[in-house]
């Protein structure tokens, strides 16, 4: 299966993997399931690791993304979204991918290593004068 994912209640963290080529379809039946799954109760973090992937949305796919992550909740269901990649090419579309979804996140943030990743995401309990203090402008918090 291209994409997989595995919520880790204790860590109120969803973790998401790509692999391969991923169409729309397949992102689309992934959140459906999302959706239903029972796990899926309250606000959690998102680490979206896209260092597998071989495919590369286009503007449109990446807005009905956005759109779908809205009928899940948005900010109801998800609070911070790390974003994994390995591909210069892939990091420009998750950069408009974060643009396309801010509404939908409290933060977004793309990251080459894991590590980083959940580092950023632990600090999400920190205020947004806080993360500014940090220093990282290319974080999106609100």
């Amino acid at each position: 299966m291209p994409i997989s994912y595995q919520i880790e209640l204790a860590r109120e963290l969803i973790r998401t993997k790509g692999t391969g080529s991923v169409t729309s379809e397949e992102v689309a039946d992934h959140l459906r399931q999302l959706q239903t799954d029972p796990q899926f109760q309250r606000p959690l973090n998102v680490l979206l690791d896209l260092t597998a992937c071989t495919s590369l949305p286009d503007r449109n796919q990446l807005d009905e993304v956005a759109n779908q992550l809205k009928s899940l909740g948005g900010r109801d269901r998800f609070q911070r979204c790390a974003i994994l990649v390995s591909r210069t090419a892939l990091y420009g579309m998750t950069r408009m991918f974060e643009v396309l979804a801010e509404e939908q996140f409290a933060a977004t943030h793309i990251f080459q290593t894991e590590r980083e990743a959940e580092a950023w995401l632990s600090e999400g309990k920190l205020s947004a004068v806080e993360l500014n203090e940090k220093g990282d402008s290319t974080r999106r918090s609100t």
